[in-house]
C-alpha cells in the first residue's frame, strides 16, 4: 500500500511524463493560433532548387549520423508529407516516396514565388522570421521578417573570409564595406563604429530587419566582457598598422564591439539573437555556448535597454536558460528544442519555463534545409516542428492545469503568448510604439 501511495503522488508531481496527454479541447485551441515562428532559416522560391533531387534516393543521405528526431526515415516525416503534400500512405516504401518526391517538385514549380507562403499557410503560421544574409524571391512580403547575422562586425580585419557559416550565403566584413561603398577599413576604432557599425545596423533596420543574429558561440565562448574603450582602440589600432593581434587582444576587440553592436542595436529597436545551446555538428562546443556565460553582458547597464533572445533556449542547459529570464531585457525561444527532443520531453522544458516567466517564452521551429534532405527539407521541419510545438505545449499547459497551477483560460492565454503574442509585443508586429 505505502508503495502504490508513493507511485500515486509521482505520477500526480512528476512535470509531465509519457503517461501525460494533451487536453483535446485545450489542443483544438493552440492548433487554431496563426503562429509567429521566431527562427527559422526557410528558403526563398528557386526554380532550381530539387534540381538535383534523385528519385532513386527520396530521402538523401546525411553527413554524420543525426538524432532521431531529424533522421531521414523517421516516420513522423509522413505527417508532414500528409500535410504538404497530400500523402495517403502511412509507410516509407521506396516507390512511394519517388511519388512523393515528384509531388514536392511539381508543388514547388506550380507555387513559384508563392512556394515560401503557402508553405506557411500549411503550418498555421502567420509570420516567420528568417535568419538569413538576406531575403530571397517569395519572402519580400508582410509574412517574413528579416534578421541578418551581426557577427562580421566583431571581425574588422577578416576582410572577405567568413569565419563562420551563414545561411543564404557568405557574409564578411568586406562585403559589408561594399553594401556601404566603404572603400578603406577606417584608420581608428572610432571611425569603424562610425562608418560600419552604425550605418550597417541603420541600414538593415531601415531594411526591414526586426532583429540582429550573434553565431559566436561558433567562434568563441559568449563570456563577453566590458572593456575600456582605450585598451579596445589600442588593440585596433595595432591591427589597422598592420600587426597580429594575440589572443587577449583579439578578446578585447570583439568584446567591446560585442556590447557596442548590441547596445546601438537596441537604439534602432532591432533585437539581439544570440545562438545558446548544442550547434551543427557532432564536434560543436557546447560548453561555450551556455546561456550564463552571457550574464556579466545581460546585466551591464548600457545593455539594459536592449532586448535579447536566447535562441535554442540553451539546450541542454534548458535550466540556465530559464534563469536568465528574470532579466527584464532577455528572452528564449524552444527552437532547435524541436528536433532534438521528443514531443514529451519538449513539454518538460515548457512546463518549467511557463511555470516561471511565460510572457518571456516564444515558440521557434529552426526549419532548415540541408544539403541533400529532399523529404526533411525546411518546408516538412516547419510543418512537423510547428505541429511538435503545438502538442508540447498542449500537453504541458494541460500538466499545469491538471494540478491547478493554472486555471484553464489562463492556460489559453498563456498558450497564445508563446505561439504569437509574444512575439507580436517584442518585435512590435502590430505596429506599436
Amino acid at each position: 500500500m505505502k508503495i502504490l501511495a508513493f507511485l500515486a503522488m509521482l505520477a500526480l508531481t512528476a512535470p509531465v511524463s509519457a503517461l501525460d496527454d494533451a487536453d483535446p479541447r485545450l489542443l483544438a485551441e493552440i492548433n487554431r493560433i496563426r503562429a509567429v515562428d521566431n527562427h527559422t532559416h526557410d528558403d526563398p522560391a528557386d526554380p532550381q532548387r530539387g534540381s538535383s533531387w534523385q528519385a532513386d534516393t527520396p530521402l538523401g543521405a546525411a553527413d554524420y549520423p543525426d538524432v532521431v528526431p531529424l533522421r531521414r526515415d523517421n516516420v513522423e516525416w509522413i505527417e508532414a508529407w500528409r500535410v504538404l503534400y497530400g500523402y495517403q500512405h502511412r509507410d516509407l516504401q521506396p516507390a512511394h516516396l519517388r511519388e512523393l518526391l515528384s509531388a514536392k517538385q511539381r508543388l514547388m514549380r506550380e507555387g513559384g514565388e508563392r512556394w515560401p507562403t503557402i508553405v506557411l499557410d500549411k503550418a498555421g503560421v502567420d509570420i516567420a522570421l528568417v535568419n538569413a544574409t538576406q531575403l530571397g524571391a517569395g519572402q519580400r512580403n508582410d509574412r517574413f521578417r528579416w534578421v541578418p547575422y551581426a557577427d562580421p562586425l566583431l571581425w574588422p580585419f577578416a576582410g572577405d573570409k567568413s569565419r563562420l557559416f551563414y545561411s543564404g550565403g557568405p557574409s564578411s566584413i568586406a562585403q559589408l564595406q561594399r553594401e556601404l561603398s566603404v572603400t578603406t577599413l577606417p584608420a581608428t576604432l572610432d571611425e569603424y563604429v562610425a562608418q560600419l557599425v552604425e550605418p550597417t545596423l541603420a541600414r538593415w533596420q531601415k531594411s526591414g530587419a526586426v532583429a540582429v543574429k550573434f553565431l559566436a558561440a561558433y567562434a568563441r565562448g559568449l563570456d563577453f566582457q566590458p572593456v575600456a574603450a582605450e585598451a579596445a582602440a589600442a588593440a585596433y589600432a595595432r591591427a589597422a598598422g598592420g600587426a597580429a593581434l594575440d589572443p587577449v587582444q583579439t578578446r578585447t576587440l570583439e568584446d567591446y564591439l560585442f556590447y557596442e553592436i548590441c547596445a546601438r542595436a537596441g537604439t534602432h529597436q532591432l533585437v539581439v539573437h544570440i545562438h545558446t545551446g548544442n550547434g551543427v555538428g557532432p564536434y560543436f562546443n557546447n560548453a561555450r555556448a551556455d546561456p550564463l556565460l552571457l550574464e556579466t553582458a545581460l546585466n551591464s547597464k548600457p545593455l539594459r535597454a536592449t532586448r535579447f533572445v536566447l535562441v535554442h533556449g540553451g539546450w541542454p542547459f534548458t535550466p540556465n536558460a530559464q534563469a536568465m529570464l528574470d532579466k527584464p531585457n532577455t528572452y528564449a525561444d524552444f527552437s532547435a528544442q524541436t528536433f532534438y527532443l521528443t514531443t514529451h520531453a519538449l513539454a518538460a522544458v515548457l512546463r518549467n519555463w511557463l511555470g516561471w516567466q511565460p510572457e518571456k517564452v516564444m515558440f521557434g521551429s529552426d526549419s532548415y534545409s540541408d544539403a541533400n534532405t529532399p523529404l526533411s527539407d525546411y518546408e516538412e521541419k516547419q510543418v512537423l516542428m510547428t505541429l511538435k510545438s503545438r502538442r508540447a505545449l498542449a500537453i504541458a499547459l494541460t500538466a499545469m492545469v491538471r494540478d491547478q497551477e493554472i486555471t484553464q483560460a489562463r492556460a489559453i492565454e498563456i498558450a497564445r503568448m508563446v505561439m504569437r503574442d509574444n512575439a507580436v509585443a517584442l518585435y512590435r508586429l502590430d505596429g506599436r510604439p
